[in-house]
């Protein structure tokens, strides 16, 4: 993680400097000692910066906080909520899905993942971007979460008019200090089978996000082959 990293060009102007803090230092050791010490990280490196890679900066229109990648084989990609087509649909995105269906109408797709949402302008960033086989929230407290404050920073100062769907308490603590005045800040309970019932179903974030986009308005339904 020096500044050679490679990152999507917008994030890299404006989040460059990170690479060079003492924090990412040291989360960039502690990542190389755990794979010394034989630790099976997830995502592969490749996927850690996915989020961004694959939504620049000036194309995003909605963010999507999640906690930390999925931490059984195969699942993790580097989109929150996300997996790739062949792994079963985890029950906090079943859970998304019935969302989207009795909110704007679309169909339960029969895949997880969600590559199109982020093609269009969804910004699918979990807080920690690293875990170990097998460990939930391995790695919190390790640094990620100050590089994600960083990314949502820079959206808050340099971007106007997004969406911020902050789903649990986890992610409303992180999107405190996002500008309500220039952003629609959305909340809700966690879409997990533990607390979905609590207020996240009925919630109709998708509707009120793509209303309040008005002609950028987002599609989405996802692909049936992805």
């Amino acid at each position: 993680m020096a500044t050679t990293v490679q990152l999507e060009a917008s994030w890299l102007a404006a989040l460059g400097a990170e690479f060079e803090k003492d924090y990412m230092k040291d989360l960039r050791a502690y990542l190389l000692a755990r794979k010394r010490d034989g630790a099976v990280i997830y995502p592969d490196s490749s996927n850690w910066f996915a989020a961004l890679n694959t939504t620049p900066l000036e194309r995003v229109k909605v963010v999507i906080l999640g906690q930390d990648p999925y931490h059984g084989p195969g699942q993790a990609h580097g989109l929150c909520f996300s997996v790739k087509p062949e792994v079963p649909i985890p029950p906090s995105l079943l859970n998304i899905y019935k969302e989207l269906h009795d909110d704007i109408g679309i169909a339960m797709p029969q895949h997880g993942y969600l590559e199109s949402w982020a093609r269009q302008g969804v910004l699918l960033l979990n807080s920690v971007l690293t875990v170990e086989q097998g460990r939930a929230g391995a790695h919190q407290g390790r640094g990620w979460e100050q590089f994600t404050d960083a990314v949502i920073a820079e959206l808050n100062r340099r971007r106007e008019g997004v969406v911020f769907m902050l789903w649990g308490s986890y992610a409303q603590k992180k999107g405190a200090h996002i500008d309500r005045t220039r952003h629609l800040v959305l909340s809700a309970p966690h879409p997990s089978p533990l607390s979905a019932y609590r207020g996240f179903f009925g919630c109709r974030h998708f509707s009120q996000a793509n209303e309040y986009l008005g002609d950028q308005a987002l599609d989405w339904a996802l692909p049936f082959e992805p």
